[in-house]
């Protein structure tokens, strides 16, 4: 560490600092790749649903973000347009997999009554 110009990563009040003095853009444009990671890589389908709708969210808080370059905001709406239908998309799956759990109590109806 600390191999890179002007970089003092190395130093451990540099790491202490990092945690409060992170600008809020960059905070949250690192917690959104936090949650792309986590929605890549969950395990199970429960949290992938909200995990999708908060990623969408906070890009496009970003995208509204002015201090960000025109180039960049672009590049987050885009983003966010395809993510929007990532949460939408796995709500609608969650939905039809609760019906059908639903629908596998009924009973089948005779093919005649006697």
């Amino acid at each position: 560490m600390g191999t890179i110009p002007g970089d003092n990563t190395a130093t451990p009040e540099a790491n202490r600092d990092e945690e409060y003095s992170m600008p809020c853009m960059e905070a949250l444009l690192a917690g959104t790749l936090a949650l792309m990671t986590g929605y890549a890589q969950a395990c199970c389908d429960s949290h992938r649903e909200a995990m999708a709708r908060k990623i969408a969210t906070n890009l496009e808080a970003l995208g509204q973000a002015q201090a960000l370059s025109p180039h960049f905001r672009t590049m987050l709406w885009n983003l966010q347009a395809r993510w929007q239908p990532q949460g939408l998309q796995e709500h609608a799956s969650a939905a039809l997999t609760a019906a059908e759990q639903r629908r596998a109590l009924w009973l089948a109806a005779p093919e005649a009554v006697q």
